[in-house]
């Protein structure tokens, strides 16, 4: 059985800390050197206390929790399909 996962965006001020010690509180998905963050998943159940370790680190700025699982991606469209028009 799958464990439900939630991603977080964690803005950092040192990558380099962030790449060796980011990995024992989530599964690390992307660390972006560019833009300072790093993209990780950790377990739904424990992402308050996750997110609290996370804010204490000194090299953490800031932790955003991710959204996404929270989208609607099941659509409904009342528009007539006009696709057969454009054929030849």
């Amino acid at each position: 059985m799958l464990t439900e996962r939630t991603g977080l965006i964690v803005w950092v001020s040192d990558i380099k800390a962030a790449a060796r010690h980011m990995e024992k509180y989530g599964s690390v998905h992307f660390i972006s050197k560019r833009l300072h963050y790093v993209a990780m998943y950790v377990y739904a159940d424990r992402l308050e206390e996750t997110m609290k370790q996370l804010q204490r680190l000194p090299y953490v700025k800031k932790v955003e929790r991710s959204y996404r699982n929270e989208i609607k991606t099941e659509y409904s469209s009342n528009i007539p399909d006009k696709t057969r028009f454009y054929t030849l």
